[in-house]
C-alpha cells in the first residue's frame, strides 16, 4: 500500500478548501492537515486534522503538518475586507506569500495555489492585480513544482453569496456556451471539479511552474482518468 500524501491546506474554510475536505473523507491516499484562523467542525469520518491559529503563528502550524504539499485556497472579497485595499491585499497577496515562505522553510517543495483567470500584475483591477502579484511572488520562492490554477467563476454552494454571484451562477451554463476560442478560459467551473483537479495535480512529479486555465484543468482530469 502506497504511503499517504500529506497535504497542508490553507484557506480550508472557504469554498474550494472545504470542498477538498469533504472529498478527502472518501480518500485513503491523502491526509489533509488544514490550517485556519477559525474553527469549523470536520465532516463525519474525516481522516484529517484542523489546526486553528492566528495568521502570525501559521509558520509553526505549517511546520507541524509535516506535509509534502501546500495547497493554498486563500481569498477574500472586497466586501469582506470592508472595502479596504490594505485589508484585501493582506489576505489575497500577503498571507498567501507568507504561507508559501513558511512552507519552503518547512521543507515543502510543491505548492498548488488557486489564483484567477486573467491574473495580471499590471491590471488596473485590484483583484486581478493582486492575483498577478501573488503569482509573481510565488515564482521567486524556489518551489520544485508550482501549480497555478486560474479558474473563472466558481460554481458551488457558498455560505455567503452575493447577488451578482447568484446571477452569475444562474446564467453561467449559457454564457459558457458563448465563450469559445480565446475566451474559453473564462468559462465557469464547478468547485467539485476544481477540487478533483487539485487532488490529481497533488500526485504530479515533474518539476517546473505550470499555469492551468479552464481547458488545462479539464485535461488534467482526463489524463489522470486515462
Amino acid at each position: 500500500m502506497s504511503e499517504q500524501l500529506r497535504i497542508c491546506l490553507v484557506g480550508a474554510t472557504g469554498l474550494t478548501g472545504w470542498e477538498m475536505i469533504e472529498q478527502g473523507v472518501a480518500r485513503s491516499d491523502v491526509r489533509i492537515i488544514a490550517v485556519s484562523r477559525r474553527e469549523k467542525p470536520l465532516p463525519i469520518g474525516a481522516r484529517m486534522e484542523m489546526v486553528v491559529a492566528e495568521a502570525s503563528d501559521w509558520g509553526k502550524s505549517i511546520a507541524f503538518a509535516r506535509a509534502q504539499l501546500l495547497v493554498c485556497a486563500l481569498g477574500t472579497t472586497w466586501r469582506k475586507a470592508g472595502k479596504d485595499e490594505a485589508v484585501f491585499r493582506a489576505v489575497d497577496l500577503d498571507l498567501v506569500l507568507a504561507s508559501a515562505r513558511h512552507a519552503r522553510a518547512a521543507g515543502i517543495d510543491h505548492m498548488i495555489v488557486v489564483s484567477s483567470v486573467g491574473a495580471d500584475a499590471s491590471s488596473s483591477n485590484r483583484y486581478i492585480k493582486a492575483k498577478g502579484e501573488m503569482e509573481q511572488g510565488l515564482a521567486k520562492l524556489g518551489f520544485r513544482r508550482l501549480d497555478i490554477l486560474r479558474p473563472g467563476l466558481l460554481r458551488g454552494a457558498r455560505g455567503e453569496q452575493r447577488i451578482a454571484e447568484r446571477l452569475g451562477m444562474l446564467f453561467s451554463p449559457l454564457a459558457d456556451l458563448l465563450m469559445r476560442g480565446q475566451f474559453r478560459k473564462y468559462r465557469s467551473i464547478r468547485v467539485s471539479v476544481l477540487a478533483r483537479v487539485i487532488f490529481a495535480l497533488a500526485k504530479e512529479k515533474a518539476a517546473g511552474r505550470f499555469i492551468h486555465d479552464h481547458d488545462a484543468m479539464l485535461y488534467v482530469l482526463r489524463r489522470h482518468r486515462g
